[in-house]
């Protein structure tokens, strides 16, 4: 994450408005926007879509872009698809049991050429759908977790545009800075978040660009810590990294040994029967040479 990033979110949030009253959207300033618009983003969908190529087309729409977000991409598009997730959760699903964002998907995305073009600059023509079809996860996040998420990331940008790179005073962002560590705790805590590796990753993304930030300012050592959030995200990967290579050398182990004990006991059997057999033989020789005796 950037200020210039935030920028361009920031602009979309001043001139893309939701109207609570009605449950509509509409756009105070459609001067950025009114070039993706279908069928003049007569609905909230297509003004949405119109959003949403606003920001991609900023990021990945020009090549000398693209080089600049190419190490970022994903985590570009968790933030889109953050702000996508959530404009679509205000829109009023009137006797209709498919989420918006299915629908989206289906109507928008993978019926538009727009997201289906491949983006110039990438090394294996990836398009924005080959980017959002890696984060279909959020196809099934719940309402109430696309609002903690996006509530975080609208402080977190804020923070950011609001940064001075020349001072790099950062006490008047104590506030924001407070309320994020508070909402990034109260997500930790949340065991459909911190049993769903997708929305760990999420929110180690969010933490990790907050610490960013926290490094830049002069005065760090009065802005709320998140490291330990972010340990507690990174050690549970790792410990669960650890205890599943562990079980694999026991269990390798235990495949071992019942191989050899198999093996053993093959031999150890036909050596039995190799006994037997000579056994039996002695005892007709002596047999014989009983007969010829008498």
């Amino acid at each position: 994450m950037d200020k210039n990033l935030c920028e361009r979110f920031k602009n979309l949030w001043t001139n893309f408005t939701y109207e609570s009253s009605n449950g509509n959207y509409k756009f105070t300033n459609d001067k950025d926007f009114k070039d993706y618009c279908n069928n003049n983003c007569d609905d909230n969908l297509g003004k949405i879509n119109a959003g949403c190529l606003y920001l991609f087309d900023g990021f990945f729409g020009k090549s000398s872009m693209v080089e600049s977000v190419e190490k970022s991409k994903i985590t570009i598009v968790e933030y889109i698809m953050i702000w996508l997730s959530y404009m679509l959760s205000l829109i009023r699903n009137e006797g209709n049991n498919i989420s918006n964002l299915s629908h989206f998907y289906t109507v928008y995305i993978n019926g538009s050429e727009h997201y289906k073009k491949s983006i110039n600059g990438t090394k294996d023509n990836t398009s924005y759908m080959d980017l959002l079809n890696k984060k279909k996860y959020f196809l099934g996040m719940d309402k109430n977790i696309i609002s903690d998420f996006y509530e975080a990331f609208k402080l977190l940008c804020e923070m950011y545009t609001g940064f001075d790179e020349n001072k790099q005073d950062c006490t008047k962002h104590l506030e924001n800075a407070q309320k994020f560590v508070n909402k990034c705790k109260e997500l930790n805590e949340k065991p459909s978040i911190s049993n769903n590796s997708s929305y760990k990753q999420l929110l180690l993304i969010l933490s990790t660009d907050y610490d960013n930030l926290k490094n830049k300012c002069s005065d760090s050592s009065s802005i709320p810590e998140i490291k330990t959030i972010i340990s507690a995200l990174t050690s549970v990967d790792t410990s669960s990294s650890s205890i599943g290579k562990k079980s694999f050398i026991v269990l390798s182990i235990f495949g071992a040994i019942a191989i050899f004990l198999g093996i053993s006991y093959k031999y150890s059997l036909f050596g039995f029967r190799k006994r037997f057999q000579k056994q039996k033989l002695r005892e007709k020789i002596k047999n014989i040479k009983k007969k010829m005796n008498h």
